[in-house]
């Protein structure tokens, strides 16, 4: 009489203690080893690319800010042989006018580029929102320095001198709040976070291992 045999192992094991083997060599890898993007480095350069392109775009910001900017009018006068400048309208509000000209350019702007670099770019990620901060930041500044430079001269004086006694000329275009140059790059980052939470890609789920 023989002993029964022992049946073979099973071909495969599920067990939890199974050892994982790496993939052949060409062949994705799934789960937490597949990448994610393009890559650091292309993240990096292109994050440099938007920053330079944000902080040029200034240059129309700052245009635009002057040609929309309501100007303050001022006077000026010859009292004992030397020259003084007043506000023709001393209760105007176009200086506060030029500050909120700036700030609704500027949420403009941060609206505009946020949605160009979310479609043209359509992930997310750390350098993306540096860039969009800190070009928006450059760029802001630069229109600062544009709309200063390409309106009415600074010195006010000669400028009265050269016009004449009682005649009205515009003020130098000035940004009394500072804090409008943050309007632009809070606007696109928050924008292009919110943009990429709604319609950016969702990471794939991991499977879970089938229990025994």
């Amino acid at each position: 009489m023989t002993a029964p045999l022992t049946p073979p192992p099973p071909p495969h094991d599920d067990t939890p203690d199974q050892v994982w083997q790496a993939p052949p060599a060409g062949e994705p890898v799934a789960g937490w080893y597949e990448q994610d993007g393009p890559g650091m480095k292309t993240e990096v350069r292109e994050a440099a690319v938007i920053t330079v392109a944000m902080a040029l775009g200034g240059v129309l910001l700052g245009l635009l800010w002057c040609w929309l900017a309501p100007h303050v009018p001022l006077v000026g006068d010859e009292v004992d042989r030397s020259w003084v400048v007043y506000l023709k309208d001393t209760e105007g509000e176009q200086a506060i006018g030029a500050d909120g000209t700036f700030t609704l350019l500027a949420l403009g702007f941060g609206l505009v580029s946020a949605v160009v670099v979310f479609v043209l770019r359509r992930r997310g990620g750390v350098p993306l929102v540096v860039a969009l901060g800190l070009g928006g930041l450059l760029g802001s500044v630069l229109a600062w320095r544009v709309g200063m430079w390409l309106g009415p001269q600074s010195d006010v004086i000669a400028h009265a001198k050269a016009v004449g006694k009682g005649v009205v000329f515009s003020a130098p275009l000035k940004l009394g709040a500072k804090g409008a140059l943050l309007a632009w790059p809070l606007a696109a980052a928050v924008v292009h976070l919110g943009l990429t939470a709604l319609f950016g890609p969702r990471d794939p789920e991991m499977p879970y291992p089938e229990v025994p």
